[in-house]
């Protein structure tokens, strides 16, 4: 699949990949920052944001999916980010193609499987009368009964967008998604990756427990380990400052 992207700055390329239900523009405020330093190239994994939708939906596939893009725009010796479920991605990614991969970031995701938890934003999202509603507000107000976090419901807002007059729809594919959570909580396999990878935890999260890093370093041969203070699940935008100095400092050894 032809992925959506956009691209900021110049040099070595440094690809960033969202989680699930995000879309690149999560990452704008990041890309203009790293852009100093590096060619940013943000993606839109399938059935998110402006890449198209698809009833198959996997790791495998949206893997091949970043391939292609990095086929077709000719690029290598990368530095790929990823995040909570685009974090999976660029580890399945390179246990595929290590060779193209200079550094690997992953954000606050780690290699095991994790138990269902998102029912309250799945609820969340149902119950957004999307025929009925005139603007994002009505949106907001009916998430509300589900979704406590307005950091969490201002994400999911953003999915939004007039499909044409007076029609509002999302810009994910629910309905894969929903249907795929089993797979999109499943465990890495297990491939050993020898690529220098850095681990961003958020202190506050339970994602990455310190019970899971010798399981982690196992796989990930070269790897480490930052916590970030004061941050959860969605640590980039939650320290911001701090999150882009672990990654910069990492990256510009």
């Amino acid at each position: 699949m032809k992925l959506h992207y956009r691209e900021l700055g110049q040099g070595q390329p440094l690809l960033i990949l969202h989680g699930l239900f995000g879309f690149s523009d999560n990452w704008q405020s990041h890309a203009k920052k790293f852009a100093e330093y590096y060619r940013v190239i943000l993606i839109d994994l399938r059935n998110h944001g402006h890449s198209s939708w698809s009833d198959e939906f996997s790791y495998d596939l949206m893997a091949q999916d970043v391939f292609e893009l990095c086929e077709d725009l000719n690029l290598e010796d990368i530095i790929l980010v990823g995040h909570s479920m685009g974090g999976k991605v660029a580890m399945n990614f390179a246990q595929k193609h290590e060779q193209l991969i200079d550094k690997l970031v992953v954000v606050d995701i780690g290699i095991k499987g994790y138990p269902m938890h998102h029912e309250h934003i799945l609820a969340g999202i149902h119950s957004v009368d999307l025929p009925n509603i005139k603007a994002r507000r009505q949106a907001e107000e009916q998430m509300s009964a589900h979704i406590d976090s307005d950091g969490v419901k201002q994400f999911l807002l953003k999915n939004l967008y007039w499909k044409e007059k007076g029609k509002i729809a999302w810009r994910m594919n629910v309905q894969v998604l929903e249907r795929e959570m089993q797979n999109i909580l499943s465990p890495v396999p297990e491939i050993e990756v020898g690529v220098p990878t850095l681990f961003i935890r958020g202190a506050m999260s339970n994602y990455i427990l310190d019970q899971d890093i010798e399981a982690i370093e196992e796989l990930f041969i070269d790897s480490e380990i930052v916590t970030i203070e004061n941050a959860g699940h969605w640590v980039h935008a939650e320290a911001a400052n701090e999150f882009s100095d672990a990654l910069l400092s990492f990256c510009l050894r």
